[in-house]
């Protein structure tokens, strides 16, 4: 009998890293990531209580269901009256039972994030990220609205800024060019009418001219000596 515990024990201790492991991550990042698999599996092994982890694990498995369903108007069903965040990375093996219980809660109520270039752990592989939207979801409830902006947030803040402030100049300048252009435009304008105006004062210079000899005719006739003493 202590024979088979024994080995029934060893076989549990050898089977429970695969079981938690299976359980955080996907089967494409456990065949390509091999380092942080390892790495895991060390730590599962070597740091953790063995008696605790396999009450986990039993506890996991024998979990019941929440047996609750998507509100409908009029009828009154079980189902979460709490704002919920559903997080779940997009190669994470999770993935269908997260998209499952989304459908049964209130899509008033529940937000849906899936993770990308994420496993099952995205609080360690995409901890800023996960972060930031624990902000966004805690801000969208009406909390923490005077909480500053990421990092990322404010350089894609500033530079929408300088791309706005960069096309203003651009329009200004564009406006002075085209109010410069007008300008000058009236100039031409005012230029061209006192051209036309000096041509104007020419033609009455000109008809003046064209009167002298007449009026030089006209005293030529009436008094001829006058005109003789001044030649």
């Amino acid at each position: 009998y202590l024979d088979n515990l024994a080995i029934q024990i060893s076989g549990w201790t050898n089977a429970l890293p695969d079981m938690v492991i299976s359980h955080l991550f996907g089967k494409e990042e456990i065949h390509s990531n091999h380092d942080l698999i390892h790495t895991y599996r060390q730590h599962i092994t070597n740091d953790m209580n063995q008696t605790n982890l396999h009450l986990f694990v039993n506890s996991y498995n024998s979990r019941r269901d929440l047996e609750i369903e998507r509100p409908v108007p009029g009828i009154s069903v079980v189902t979460l009256q709490c704002p919920v965040l559903l997080v779940v990375g997009d190669s994470s093996p999770a993935v269908d039972a997260v998209v499952e219980c989304n459908s049964k809660l209130d899509p008033t109520r529940t937000t849906l994030l899936k993770m990308a270039d994420c496993g099952g752990l995205p609080q360690v592989s995409q901890p800023a990220k996960l972060a930031e939207a624990f902000k966004y979801f805690v801000q969208g409830m009406g909390y923490m609205p005077s909480a500053s902006m990421t990092r990322l947030m404010r350089s894609r803040t500033a530079s929408g800024s300088s791309i706005t402030s960069l096309e203003g100049q651009r329009s200004r300048s564009h406006t002075g060019e085209g109010t410069r252009s007008r300008s000058h435009t009236g100039e031409g304008t005012r230029s061209r009418s006192h051209t036309g105006d000096g041509a104007r004062n020419r033609s009455h210079t000109d008809t003046r001219i064209e009167l002298t000899p007449n009026s030089a005719s006209n005293t030529e006739q009436s008094s001829p000596k006058s005109m003789e003493v001044s030649c």
